[in-house]
């Protein structure tokens, strides 16, 4: 069963890191959600049951993780849920992971500070799955791509206007547009590439 589920618990203990035979950063950990009631009558809160979950982060979200959470901080993570079986020294259970797709601190219970991290330079960007990736340069760009002076930008370079897919590739880069070059080649393939 592979369902896609949200909770917001616990940290259970540190994350733990490793790295895959493929050379992958994961980082593994428990989160305890606990749930329950403030009764009025008593005055006293009422714990119903805690619920453990194993959780996976992989690659960059692994990275980030081990670097910004600790035991006992609360988080909210979104990802994958399995059930899976398991029986040990005659003993059976079932058990709860989530392979995390995303993680972060429940700012209900506190604050948070966040730091971008740097992004790698590109030096070059695919074609979208077609074709070999483009190489014009200023002087070779088909006249199509002829511009004015007004729509030069401050450096001198060209501002190309993009496709929603374009941005989309330039958002999963980390670029922006003042970044990227676009062109079109004769078979009308769209390329990019870093400058």
């Amino acid at each position: 069963m592979h369902d896609t589920v949200t909770i917001h618990g616990n940290l259970g203990g540190e994350p733990v890191k490793n790295t895959t035979t493929a050379g992958a950063s994961v980082v593994n950990f428990r989160v305890a959600c606990s749930s329950g009631y403030w009764d009025r009558r008593t005055g006293s809160w009422v714990d119903t049951g805690t619920s453990w979950y194993d959780v996976a982060a992989f690659r960059q979200l692994a990275d980030h993780a081990k670097a910004s959470l600790h035991s006992g901080d609360p988080v909210i993570i979104t990802g994958s849920l399995r059930l899976k079986e398991w029986e040990s020294n005659g003993r059976r259970g079932m058990s709860a992971e989530i392979t995390a797709e995303s993680i972060g601190h429940d700012l209900r219970r506190g604050t948070s500070a966040f730091v971008r991290t740097p992004r790698a330079p590109m030096q070059a960007l695919p074609t979208h799955g077609r074709g070999e990736q483009s190489s014009f340069t200023d002087e070779s760009r088909p006249p199509s791509y002829a511009q004015s002076e007004e729509e030069q930008v401050e450096d001198g370079l060209p501002d190309v206007p993009v496709t929603d897919a374009e941005r989309d590739g330039w958002d999963a880069a980390g670029l922006e547009a003042r970044d990227v070059d676009s062109y079109s080649d004769e078979s009308g393939d769209v390329a990019l590439a870093a400058r």
